[in-house]
């Protein structure tokens, strides 16, 4: 595989950097950006965006939220990352912040929260082994300083401990089963046997790539009976009672079925017919199964813990609107917001031109590279967000000015690149004033870091 590696500044550069000044002046205005009478939005627009490192700014755009959706523009820009680093740190040391949510797997989560509250296992070898096949632009030197992070702050904070979740349906790794059926075997051991057997196709072999991949190629029928299986375990175990009258009995239990639901929902989102006749309208049906199920996975953790939480994900999962109902009828931030109301908020990242890491669509055997792009044209958002200032900054949608706001109520050409590139989707109509809350927004972005 042929990755270019070029190395980045490291976090604290960067904030210094960031540091330095106020926002840089707007640039003159481009004659598509207004039409005659209109206020310049780039100059509206600077007026209220504030540097990315003023914790006031932040502050205010989080209020009182239980959840922060704080999105990427593409999966595997290291600014992006590090912002996420800053934002979640500065939330967790001045507003009492505990959970980092991640678009990863359920079952990598709980090795990930392991280590960052018990120094449990190798973090790189755990990211080395769970972050695959799409997940893999997760394994980082970015996500890598932001575990370590964690870990000392818990070593130097035993009262204020900080968490991890991943709220996916990707893959569900052995240690998911092994929590489930050693509940099982502790509090109703007459029905391990059944377990076992309800649980004996599903349960993953090899690495996590290698099933991933396999999964999909299994015949519709089998992956439906396995996902009856998966079901029937969740149900079984729904049906207990807790194995005493008290609260760690009743958390225990709680935990182990959300566990097994986990379960199920993996069984549930391989049952849809992705690959077959069905087409594009059961990969729709598939998407907005995951994006609802994230959300559920989010909301279940938040209600559990009582954490605040900053939710990290693709902006096509944070935000409001979908930018293709085709393929993503409805996203996660939508089900979000359904939930839990004014408690979630949700701050977009946009760029105007630079690197990134995806699959390569064009060559098969070089599955992952680093890509370069352009700033878009003069009427994308990007094109004014980018003369906005010079800088990175940060801008509460919800407080502009009315002319902004007008500008911003427009769905415009922005970047959004997943894991593949380049690809029909990777440029969308954004109207950032209801898709978001709020924006930060990177002039330039550089690709992450990968590990090996």
């Amino acid at each position: 595989m042929n990755v270019s590696l070029r190395r980045r500044r490291p976090l604290t550069v960067l904030l210094a950097a960031l540091c330095v000044g106020l926002l840089a002046p707007a640039a003159p205005a481009a004659a598509a950006d207004r039409g005659p009478g209109h206020p310049d939005p780039a100059r509206e627009l600077a007026s209220t965006a504030r540097p990315l490192t003023d914790t006031r700014t932040l502050e205010r755009i989080v209020g009182d939220a239980k959840v922060v959706g704080v999105g990427e523009a593409t999966h595997s820009s290291g600014e992006f990352l590090r912002a996420k680093h800053r934002i979640f740190e500065q939330l967790v040391e001045r507003q009492g912040f505990t959970t980092f949510a991640l678009e990863a797997n359920w079952s990598t989560g709980l090795l990930v929260d392991a280590y960052v509250r018990e120094g449990a296992g190798d973090i790189r070898k755990i990211m080395r082994d769970e972050f695959q096949n799409a997940y893999g632009f997760w394994n980082t030197e970015e996500y890598l300083d932001l575990f370590t992070w964690m870990r000392r702050h818990n070593q130097r904070h035993p009262d204020h401990p900080v968490r991890f979740m991943g709220n996916d349906l990707g893959y569900a790794g052995t240690n998911l089963f092994d929590e489930v059926t050693g509940y099982v075997a502790r509090t109703r051991p007459q029905l391990l046997p059944r377990f076992r057997e309800l649980y004996r196709s599903s349960r993953p072999t090899g690495t996590v790539d290698s099933w991933m991949n396999a999964y999909l190629t299994r015949p519709l029928a089998e992956r439906r009976a396995m996902a009856a299986d998966v079901g029937r375990a969740l149900a079984l175990l729904e049906r207990q009672r807790p194995a005493g009258t008290g609260r760690a009995a009743r958390e225990a239990h709680a935990w182990a079925v959300q566990h097994a639901r986990v379960i199920a929902q993996v069984g549930t989102e391989y049952a849809y017919d992705m690959t077959g006749q069905a087409g594009e309208a059961e990969v729709a049906q598939a998407m907005l199964y995951r994006d609802r199920v994230m959300a559920e996975n989010t909301v279940w953790w938040q209600r559990r813990t009582g954490d605040r939480m900053v939710l990290s994900a693709h902006d096509g999962h944070v935000g409001y609107e979908t930018t293709r109902p085709e393929q993503y009828p409805r996203i996660q931030g939508a089900f979000l917001r359904d939930a839990l109301g004014e408690d979630y908020v949700t701050i977009g990242a946009t760029f105007g031109r630079g690197s990134f890491n995806a699959h390569d669509t064009g060559a098969p055997g070089e599955p992952v590279r680093e890509f370069g792009v352009g700033p878009l044209g003069a009427d994308s958002n990007t094109h004014v967000l980018d003369r906005v200032s010079a800088r990175p900054f940060l801008l509460d949608l919800r407080t502009a000015t009315p002319a902004a706001r007008e500008w911003l109520g427009v769905a415009r050409p922005t970047r959004s690149v997943g894991t593949a590139f380049p690809w029909e989707g990777d440029v969308v109509n954004v109207r950032l004033a209801t898709a978001y809350d709020a924006v930060v927004h990177f002039p330039e972005v550089s690709a992450a870091r990968l590990l090996p």
